[in-house]
């Protein structure tokens, strides 16, 4: 069975990955997990303030 990683830690690579400008594929290899389940948690936090408007703008500059 993985490793269960906690909240704050999914939070954290939601954002490497959504403000980084690395692939998600090498974010997850940073962080040590599947590209399956970065992208799981990048949709499971779509919704939430993992990533602030400031940085939602500088995804989108």
């Amino acid at each position: 069975m993985g490793l269960k990683r906690t909240d704050e830690f999914r939070a954290d690579a939601v954002r490497i990955a959504l403000t980084s400008g690395l692939t998600r594929k090498q974010v997850a290899s940073d962080l040590g997990v599947g590209l399956s389940t970065l992208n799981k948690w990048v949709t499971g936090h779509r919704d939430t303030d993992v990533v602030s408007d400031k940085d939602l703008d500088l995804i989108h500059a």
